[in-house]
């Protein structure tokens, strides 16, 4: 129900977060640059938007504060994009909930979870899954 089924009206939901969302929170955003969390994550930097890595290690990801939770963030997050197993993602929704100014959340490809991304969407979040966010700003932007 949730997943995208690349239309033009889901191109123009994958614009609207690409466009204005500007600060990411990386949920499960790696130090290992082999990683995809950790590709991903400095493409998105490296195209101007403000990075936030959320680990439960390291100080430092990418030049960027680590924090080791959504909810220890201290400014909005526009966009929370996930790279944690499909079970972790309805915990990473009820804290976007919690914060109450997330305006979307973003599972990477091959990480569904319907169930917490309709809650999302229920909290009036826009919500995407199965997709990676390097690729669908390479295609789209």
């Amino acid at each position: 129900m949730c997943e995208l089924s690349n239309t033009i009206a889901d191109d123009i939901l994958l614009k609207d977060i690409l466009i204005n969302c500007r600060t990411i929170a990386i949920v499960g955003c790696s130090p290992d640059e082999t990683k995809d969390s950790h590709k991903v994550a400095a493409y998105l930097q490296a195209q101007g938007y403000k990075i936030v890595p959320i680990y439960p290690k390291n100080d430092e990801i990418l030049g960027e504060k680590v924090y080791r939770s959504l909810s220890d963030i201290p400014f909005k997050i526009d966009l929370v994009d996930i790279f944690r197993k499909p079970k972790v993602i309805a915990d990473v929704v009820d804290k976007c909930i919690k914060r109450g100014d997330i305006y979307a959340v973003w599972s990477q490809i091959g990480l569904v979870n319907n169930d917490a991304m309709l809650k999302a969407r229920k909290h009036d979040m826009k919500t995407v899954q199965n997709l990676c966010t390097k690729l669908e700003h390479r295609r789209l932007l």
